[in-house]
């Protein structure tokens, strides 16, 4: 009877720590995962403030808010691209990009990314498909939605990495001023191991 009572403690004992272990993980799980959201693009979409301004759209152009949180240990800086694929260019279209984003930034402020100048210490402005159109103010700077009229409602992608690069450009011999898609290929590819996650949502705008 001792040993039968021993063996039911046993079992119960290794349920109950499976139980804690399993609630553990997922607790951990959770609190590790990548996350970037907008609250001004908690909708789904655009509203005219972050649209553009210029080839047929009058929005007023601003950056959205971005927050970001529980980036991969290792983190040694950041990079934001935003892209369209549905542009019908055959290539998509890239609308935002900034690189060199220090980790210890959890957010980009409304409008930060109109001007250099509101940029975190450190980050640049990476060129996007409006480069020397001048509809952004300056190369380097958001450039909001404008699909054609007509079009289905376009998908907007935005994508944080997580990198253990500090500098982008220099990891991946390429310079500051190269084109989205190269920079896409440097954060997706060329950097290897270095990329150590990825968090991104998507928003849509048509008209």
């Amino acid at each position: 009877m001792k040993h039968k009572i021993l063996a039911v403690v046993a079992i119960l004992a290794v349920s109950a720590a499976s139980l804690s272990v399993y609630g553990g993980d997922e607790e951990r799980g959770e609190h590790r995962r990548f996350t970037l959201t907008s609250p001004d693009l908690d909708s789904g979409t655009f509203s005219n403030k972050f649209v553009l301004t210029g080839f047929g759209c009058t929005g007023s152009n601003v950056s959205p808010e971005l927050r970001w949180s529980n980036i991969p240990p290792g983190t040694q800086s950041l990079a934001l691209q935003v892209y369209d694929p549905d542009a019908p260019t055959g290539s998509g279209f890239w609308h935002w990009a900034i690189y060199n984003i220090p980790p210890n930034v959890t957010k980009l402020a409304q409008g930060a990314g109109n001007s250099p100048g509101t940029l975190p210490p450190g980050a640049f402005g990476g060129n996007t498909d409006f480069m020397d159109t001048g509809v952004t103010g300056g190369n380097g700077n958001y450039g909001g939605p404008c699909p054609p009229a007509g079009d289905r409602p376009h998908h907007y992608t935005f994508t944080l990495f997580a990198l253990a690069v500090p500098d982008l450009a220099a990891a991946g011999g390429v310079p500051r001023t190269g084109s989205a898609g190269l920079y896409g290929f440097v954060l997706n590819k060329g950097v290897g191991a270095a990329l150590l996650g990825k968090a991104s949502f998507t928003a849509t705008y048509g008209r």
